[in-house]
């Protein structure tokens, strides 16, 4: 018997609700108690220290030096209070996670220890830049790179230490991080968005990009999640037969939620609603054991940071509750992988949304245009966009039928579809008055519903329908980016949405005032972009063989393999779009494309090693032993009884002892084979090169292995299977 599995599964069964104590507070009498905010900034600082803090953070004014001094003293004032004692500058490098290095707030006066904490500490660190991906930029020997505070990103506490949100660049100023390039993507965002509202309104100045993502995961019992090297080691089974029962009764999805994952979830939310997250939906999800977290949305780059703290956060609380947290995009086959769907839309400074029907139709032109522009900026850069959340692991969601294709096309449903074609149709003329062409604006708001049941309120239904198969899909005043994977920093897609989307807005202002910048101009242009963007639009089901064959024709980016869409950074047009918007350069393009197919091969590179150590020194001794059981009982069945007897009993030990044998012989040789593969890659000195051969001559090999090791599963004993299997590691809760 397999005594860690059985053990493991008896702990998981015996454990109960982790009893916490709950705060006695209303949200809103702790909600960011441990958050630098501004209502703590008016307290610790000076009134004039303080409308310089503002400055920066809302109207983009440059920070000073002596401001910087000002406000570390006052964070050092709040901080001391909390019990804090260190400070860090926490970045986002090209890993996918966060770095962080504590130091104390100890200096030493003379002989006397005192606390400090200066401007110059708050405003820049020297991480060392070679020990983290560069691409190149940074070899051994040049180590130097520095840590920038973002004063648009609110320092917070954890545990006993400051924690201060800062960007990451190279000694020579190449961004190496995720935060750098979105801020520059949004400032890129804003000054295009607000010169296209000026055409509507020129009260307005500034342009907010707001995301909120909704954070899927699943939950694991560490006492199973330890049995399983695989899971330890790659974050996803790389074996496993399906359970008997795991999604197909719907009975998961919005269930009960089980106790220990219910304190486990309130723990999360407490503490989650203490660094200013504004936790807002908790609910299982499709698979077993699957669920997920949303927020309120927010300005994106507070938005991004706090996704990023609420994956480090999530970790650390379900081992306290005896779980381990899942965030990989497909930890297991054969259920719904988990995604991070981004709602992303536009508000300006005066209050308006730009990706809702408005009640006029000016505020309708105002509303084509940037729905139009949003769509030209995906038709343009469909392959961008789709490079931009591709990663070895959220290639195993994507497509398969819980997640949308790997092919970006975009959802607007029956209403909206007609409003653009109506103003498509026909040409804007000299004769027409604004009246007339804005008739052509037009656009029902929300329809009431009475059921045939008295007792049920009127339901107001939206004006347009959700299509789970698609990628980027308008649901009513936003556009929800569907295909970004669980484990991802969604600012990998941010940054290329938002350049994209900026440049649109860039031409679109830059051919209507090539015509005058008229009411008819404007008119003009949106039409011809209505018609340019169209291909880009489908509202059917993104799962057919059908769509990907129109796809194909309608010129969308179909390519699959993982390394290869990766190119699609280093196109002619993503280079002139990140340049010249100043968002990358070439150089940091080219740099994260060599981080980026290097992960991709040490992602592989990690899962075939594992599976190959697996196979031989679990899977293989455990089936041999089986085997050999089963001749036991075959030579004890011909002593016992007669020969025809014996036979009769024996013919289906026989055919295990068989299929076992062709089994492990047939993953012995494929492990061997795939051995081989990997070193012939290895060899491989050219990052891409190697990625693609990765892609295309070991990573088939783990399917092949997985199939044979399933199939074993299913034939030895039970009691000897070593591994907790998927209805252990999906159904104990």
């Amino acid at each position: 018997m397999s005594s860690l599995r059985f053990k493991m599964v008896a702990e998981a069964f015996s454990k109960k609700p982790l009893v916490w104590q709950v705060r006695p507070e209303r949200v809103d009498e702790y909600f960011a108690c441990k958050v630098f905010t501004r209502e703590k900034m008016r307290k610790y600082l000076s009134e004039d220290v303080y409308q310089q803090m503002v400055d920066v953070i809302d109207g983009g004014v440059r920070l000073r030096r002596a401001v910087a001094d000002a406000v570390a003293e006052g964070m050092l004032c709040w901080a001391k209070e909390q019990g804090v004692t260190h400070y860090t500058h926490w970045f986002q490098p090209l890993t996918e996670g966060t770095a962080e290095k504590h130091d104390s707030f100890l200096e030493l006066n003379g002989k006397a220890a005192i606390e400090e904490f200066s401007g110059k500490l708050l405003v820049q660190q020297e991480p060392d830049a070679s020990s983290f991906p560069s691409g190149g930029i940074r070899s051994t020997f040049e180590a130097r790179g520095y840590s920038a505070w973002d004063p648009t990103s609110p320092v917070f506490i954890i545990d006993d230490t400051l924690i201060i949100p800062t960007v990451f660049i190279s000694f020579s100023g190449e961004a190496l991080d995720y935060k750098a390039p979105l801020l520059r993507a949004l400032h890129a965002l804003n000054v295009a968005a607000t010169d296209v509202c000026k055409y509507f309104d020129p009260d307005v100045k500034r342009v907010t990009c707001n995301l909120g993502w909704e954070q899927e995961y699943f939950l694991v019992d560490e006492g199973l999640y330890a049995a399983r090297p695989d899971l330890v080691l790659t974050g996803r089974t790389l074996m496993g037969h399906d359970s008997a029962k795991n999604q197909q009764m719907d009975d998961h999805y919005f269930g009960a939620i089980p106790e220990r994952v219910a304190a486990f979830m309130r723990d999360l939310e407490v503490q989650a609603l203490e660094l200013g997250i504004p936790c807002k939906t908790r609910h299982n999800e499709v698979a077993p054991n699957q669920f997920e977290l949303a927020p309120i949305y927010e300005d994106m780059n507070l938005a991004v940071d706090h996704n990023m703290l609420l994956m480090s956060l999530m970790r650390r609380v379900a081992r306290h509750h005896g779980f381990r947290a899942l965030l990989h995009e497909k930890p297991f086959a054969g259920v719904n992988g988990s995604g991070k769907h981004c709602n992303w839309s536009l508000t300006t400074d005066t209050g308006e949304l730009l990706h809702a029907p408005g009640r006029t139709p000016q505020q309708n032109l105002r509303f084509a245009v940037f729905i139009v522009e949003t769509l030209m900026a995906v038709w343009r850069h469909n392959g961008l966009l789709k490079a931009s959340i591709m990663s070895a692991s959220n290639a195993h969601r994507l497509g398969a039928n819980e997640a949308p294709p790997a092919i970006i096309s975009s959802f607007l449903g029956t209403q909206l579809s007609a409003f653009l074609d109506n103003i498509g149709k026909t040409a804007s003329t000299d004769s027409h008055t604004e009246v007339d062409e804005a008739t052509q604006f037009q656009l029902h708001g929300k329809q009431g519903m009475k059921l045939d049941i008295p007792e049920i309120p009127e339901l107001l239904i939206d004006n347009t329908d959700r299509n789970r198969t698609s990628p980027f899909a308008f649901t009513g005043n936003r556009f929800e980016f569907r295909a970004v994977g669980a484990e991802a920093n969604c600012a990998s897609a941010m940054i290329a949405l938002n350049s994209a989307v900026a440049e649109a807005l860039v031409s679109f202002k830059k051919r209507v005032d090539e015509r005058g910048g008229t009411f008819h101009a404007i008119i003009d242009v949106l039409r011809e972009d209505i018609a340019a963007c169209k291909p880009i639009r489908f509202d059917g089901n993104g799962y057919s063989d059908e769509w990907k064959q129109e796809a194909a024709q309608r010129g969308l980016d179909t390519e699959t393999s993982c390394p290869v869409i990766f190119e699609r950074y280093l196109a002619p047009e993503s280079i002139q779009m990140f340049e010249g918007l100043g968002v990358m350069t070439r150089k940091e393009l080219e740099a994260r494309n060599e981080v980026k197919w290097e992960t991709y091969t040490k992602k592989i590179q990690i899962e075939a090693r594992v599976l190959g150590d697996i196979s031989m020194n679990h899977i293989i001794p455990v089936a041999t032993n089986y085997q050999s059981q089963l001749l036991t009982n075959v030579e004890r069945m011909r002593a016992i009884f007669p020969a025809e007897t014996a036979q009769k009993y024996n013919d289906r030990n026989i055919k295990l002892i068989e299929e076992i044998a062709t089994r492990s012989a047939a993953i012995e040789t494929m492990v061997e084979e795939l051995v081989a593969a990997r070193k012939v890659a290895n060899k491989i000195e050219d990052e891409h090169a190697k990625a693609i051969a990765y892609h295309d001559t070991v990573a088939p090999f783990l399917e092949r292995i997985r199939r044979q090791i399933d199939k074993l599963e299913l034939i030895v004993d039970d009691a000897l299977w070593p591994l907790p299997k998927y209805r252990e590691l999906l159904f104990v809760r």
